[in-house]
């Protein structure tokens, strides 16, 4: 149950606020095409097609059957085919609501703030015709909307969204990992597709890092960062501290968020920066 305190805008997220972003999203123009799933699009990606894409080393989490006989004869070493072939375009929102988002310096919390910016990509999708599926990460644990399509997947994950907000003003404290969320989302979006995980500078611990890497293993992985205005523009005076009865001057930085970049390249993830909330 959320407070009157905290049920003002900018706090608490209203999934009429996420719905309301539909009218920002762009409109492709484009019939929904037909195929064995609602938002499948031809598009080229690493599968099992026709076409011979590569022939590699077999890793952890490979399909055995492709396995080719003829180089791993030669080498010593399993290697396996990998091919061309259609893929669905199918989104994944992961969107933190963890201690760590429920605060901000502007207009809006980081939590608000990460919600607005994972709906927008959605409506984008619902537009060109994909299929969704989201989670939400809260201090009691996740929320999900399965895979599927059209209008009426993107209010369900707009209420699924709202709903766990208010549970994690309700809760307030514990700081799990992504790792639970990271690890579902393996299961929720097929091989091929693109997941969006929206989050803050401190969300993706080092213990979280070999689930993500599971996760882009197959698909396009972007961390969206979305910045508070105090980490872009601090003030640029010293501010008092104090912790107990310890008192201190500090002057902030901003953030530099080019060792998270590095850190996620090594994984195969992607990283946008978000600075305001124009998404």
């Amino acid at each position: 149950m959320v407070t009157p305190a905290l049920a003002a805008p900018g706090l608490r997220l209203e999934a009429r606020e996420l719905l309301a972003l539909r009218e920002g999203a762009p409109r492709t123009g484009h019939a929904q095409p037909a195929s064995r799933r609602p938002g499948a699009v031809p598009a080229r990606a690493p599968g099992a097609g026709m076409d011979l894409r590569e022939i590699r080393v077999f890793a952890e989490g490979d399909d055995a059957r492709r396995i080719d006989p003829s180089a791993t004869a030669r080498t010593g070493i399993p290697h396996i085919r990998s091919f061309h072939e259609d893929r669905d375009d199918t989104l994944l929102l992961i969107v933190d609501f963890r201690r760590p988002m429920l605060w901000g310096t502007g207009a809006a919390l980081r939590s608000v703030r990460a919600a607005r910016l994972a709906a927008r990509r959605g409506w984008q999708a619902v537009a060109r015709g994909a299929s969704l599926a989201a989670i939400g990460v809260s201090a009691e644990g996740l929320a999900t909307v399965p895979l599927a399509g059209g209008v009426p997947q993107m209010v369900r994950i707009s209420h699924m969204l709202a709903s766990c907000h208010d549970r994690a003003l309700g809760v307030g404290g514990g700081w799990p990992s992504l790792e639970e969320g990271l690890t579902r989302a393996v299961r929720l979006c097929p091989p091929g597709g693109e997941v969006l995980v929206a989050t803050g500078p401190d969300g993706l611990a080092p213990e979280d890092e070999p689930a993500l890497a599971r996760l882009a293993r197959r698909r396009l992985v972007r961390v969206l960062l979305p910045l508070d205005r105090i980490e872009t523009a601090p003030p640029a005076f010293a501010l008092p501290l104090r912790a107990g009865g310890v008192s201190r001057l500090a002057r902030l930085c901003p953030f530099d968020h080019a060792a998270l970049a590095q850190r996620l390249r090594v994984l195969n993830v992607g990283l946008e920066v978000v600075a305001d909330d124009a998404g």
